[in-house]
This record gives C-alpha cells, sequence and structure tokens, in this order.
C-alpha cells in the first residue's frame, strides 16, 4: 500500500514516537517537497525525527494535475492531495477536519494519526493506543476530546469500561 503524508499527522506520530508504524502497516510512505519544508523547519516540533525519518520518501509533485480546493488550502495540503492522485496512493495521512471534507470532495480514502493508532493496535503492532493518545494530548498537537475518546472507545480501553 501507499501513503501519502500530510505534516500536522506526522507530526503528532512524531510525538508519541509512532513514525514506524506506518512503515509496518502501509509500506510505502511518501510526503510532497511542500510536507517535508513544513514538517523539518527547526523551529517545529518534532523537526529532527522528522527529517530524519523522511530520508529518501520526499516527492516532487507535478502541478500539472487538480485537485478542488477551498480558500484555506495550505501548500502542503495541496500537494499532498496532489501527490495522492499523481501515484494513485490508497490513503492520505491528514488529521486537519477541513483537509479531510476536501480530501472526500475530491474522492481521496484518508486516515489520520489516531486511526493509524488504531490500525496498529488491531494489527498487534502495539499493546495499546491510550499512553500514545495520552502523549500526543500532552504536547502542542491539538486532538479534541471528543475524538479521543471515540478512538478510545473503539480501542476497548476508554476509562471505566471493562
Amino acid at each position: 500500500m501507499i501513503l501519502v503524508a500530510d505534516a500536522s499527522a506526522l507530526i503528532a506520530l512524531a510525538t508519541c514516537d509512532s513514525l514506524a508504524l506506518l512503515d509496518a502497516i502501509f509500506g510505502n510512505v511518501l510526503v510532497p517537497d511542500a510536507v517535508y519544508a513544513e514538517v523539518t523547519e527547526s523551529d517545529k516540533p518534532q523537526s529532527a525525527r522528522l527529517r530524519s525519518y523522511l530520508q529518501g520518501k520526499v516527492r516532487v509533485v507535478d502541478m500539472k494535475h487538480f485537485v478542488y480546493l477551498d480558500a484555506f488550502a495550505d501548500l502542503g495540503e495541496t500537494e499532498a492531495m496532489l501527490l495522492y492522485k499523481e501515484i494513485d496512493a490508497d490513503y492520505l495521512l491528514i488529521d486537519d477536519r477541513r483537509g479531510r471534507k476536501i480530501a472526500k470532495i475530491n474522492k481521496i480514502k484518508t486516515i489520520g494519526s489516531l486511526g493509524v493508532l488504531l490500525q496498529a493496535k488491531r494489527a498487534g503492532l502495539i499493546p495499546c493506543v491510550a499512553p500514545l493518545i495520552e502523549t500526543i494530548a500532552a504536547s502542542p498537537v491539538f486532538i479534541s476530546e471528543s475524538l479521543m475518546n471515540i478512538v478510545l472507545e473503539l480501542a476497548n480501553e476508554l476509562p471505566g469500561r471493562d
């Protein structure tokens, strides 16, 4: 499978030291130039870890393809969707809710960072998602409480439940 990744979800997975799960689940992980530039800026969280992880995974996007966008799409998100279309990827890794809506309009299959953690647990790659979600939640990366609870429930890890 081929996964094209956007910045915010990569940062979230780097924050909880889970980038290797992408390779284990999807096999082939790629990012466009703009996403690489965004996540490896020295002032970005996890930039050194992402610079190392993304070696050999960066692709130049052919800008002759098109996707439908809204007025708020950034360059990384745009290039990630274009790369997805160009190489006929299986999934776009993206956490931004608005970006996921735009991806849906473009018939792009998405998965978020918490979806990756859930899939990793189901595949037996990690024993539980709760500590990883807590690490992300304690960082500057925003994840809504309702989304965290949904993922914990799907993983059978919601506190107070057997």
